[in-house]
């Protein structure tokens, strides 16, 4: 396989899974929302090979439903898993690793086209935020 081929895969290591850093992000994280998404970030510390890892959840207030619930995070992870390759390069060659919660917060379960865009809107967001800091460090 060739080197800087593009992956469009979200496997384990991309995911926050460690009870850890998810407390931390949430304590200590900042967070912006683009409606029906809040988004709650921060820069990681762990020295790894993984620049970018995040995580999904859907409220349970709204879909009593798991198979619901897991649609919607299917969709949510689909989305993700497509557009991420840009954001994760940003951060590769700024030696950054950043952590990503995306919290569902409406009350339908959403088209995949609305989907696909507001993901796209948060990642050129998340991507502006990292370009910023690292001008701001230079």
């Amino acid at each position: 396989m060739l080197q800087n081929q593009l992956r469009y895969t979200l496997g384990k290591e991309g995911r926050l899974k460690s009870r850890k850093v998810i407390e931390l992000l949430f304590k200590e994280g900042k967070s912006f929302s683009n409606f029906p998404f809040r988004v709650v970030w921060k820069y990681l510390e762990q020295e790894n090979n993984i620049f970018l890892q995040a995580g999904f959840t859907v409220s349970t207030k709204y879909f009593k439903k798991a198979v619901d619930r897991n649609r919607i995070r299917r969709l949510i992870k689909e989305g993700y898993r497509l557009q991420k390759n840009e954001l994760q390069q940003n951060l590769e060659h700024n030696n950054k690793r950043l952590g990503v919660f995306f919290i569902y917060v409406g009350k339908e379960i959403p088209e995949y086209p609305l989907v696909i865009e507001k993901i796209a809107t948060i990642l050129v967001r998340l991507q502006k935020i990292v370009n910023e800091n690292n001008s701001a460090n230079s």
